[in-house]
């Protein structure tokens, strides 16, 4: 399956947008043409969540301090991907942030890429194991061919050398709901089981990933609030258990809003 459809019709549209005046900006506003599939990828999952060898795909153009930053300013978007042991330490992680605020991320970095979340998950049996490695890149690609040409083969390449079994992908920005969800559809294509994480859902409408978990987030923050390590687990526990029974493409609305409500309401953090 394509994972773009009618590539040919989208690179018109594309092609137009940037001759726009102002096109290549910090955003995309509402005249960029998100890519729109109409069929998603699907491939189910071939072992339980508590035997897995999990992935886990960043977005927030993520990268070690002291080696090569993401070029946020290319116009068509940098489609290079950083590879990072999980044992690296928060502080030594710097964010190459286009088209979102990092200032959630700074603050927390489970807010954006749970490490330690999915770490506490492995030792309790919720998942099998954390893949030593995760991956990064800067979402921020307008130009979605390209993203699917360059950035997808080396990628999907790498998890089958780890022997991933399924991925979880968290987007930072709005345009990264786009690249994201176009990677998980080429990742469940090549037969690697995916979940992804969204807080835009008229843009995963359109791309149609193979499986999405959303609910009312913010960006720079899609894997849960800030300093609220219950809130992240929840809205991680809840995606990663749909991994397993899920049988066919699926966007589901997370039930994590109504209780994150009622703690709010009750002044519980």
């Amino acid at each position: 399956m394509e994972v773009i459809e009618q590539v040919e019709e989208w690179r018109k549209q594309y092609a137009g947008w940037l001759a726009k005046p102002g096109a290549a900006g910090e955003t995309v506003g509402d005249d960029y043409p998100f890519v729109v599939n109409a069929r998603a990828p699907f491939v189910p999952a071939r072992r339980a969540l508590p035997m897995l060898n999990l992935a886990l795909i960043s977005s927030a153009g993520a990268y070690i301090d002291g080696t090569e930053h993401f070029d946020v300013n290319a116009p068509g978007g940098d489609t290079s991907v950083r590879e990072i042991p999980i044992q690296v330490q928060a502080r030594d992680i710097l964010f190459g942030a286009r088209g979102y605020d990092p200032r959630f991320v700074r603050q927390d970095i489970n807010s954006q890429v749970p490490i330690d979340r999915l770490l506490e998950f492995a030792d309790n049996g919720v998942i099998g194991q954390l893949n030593p490695v995760w991956w990064s890149f800067c979402g921020f690609i307008p130009d979605a061919e390209r993203l699917v040409d360059k950035l997808l083969p080396g990628l999907i390449e790498r998890l089958e050398r780890y022997e991933v079994q399924a991925a979880l992908l968290i987007p930072a920005s709005r345009l990264c709901h786009q690249s994201i969800a176009l990677v998980a559809r080429g990742l469940e294509d090549a037969g690697i089981p995916t979940i992804m994480l969204a807080v835009e859902t008229d843009v995963i409408e359109r791309v149609n990933p193979p499986r999405a978990g959303f609910y009312n987030g913010e960006l720079g923050s899609v894997a849960g609030q800030p300093l609220f390590p219950e809130h992240q687990r929840r809205v991680l526990d809840e995606a990663l258990r749909w991994l397993e029974p899920i049988d066919q493409p699926t966007i589901r609305k997370l039930v994590v809003d109504l209780e994150s409500k009622i703690e709010n309401d009750r002044g519980e953090r």
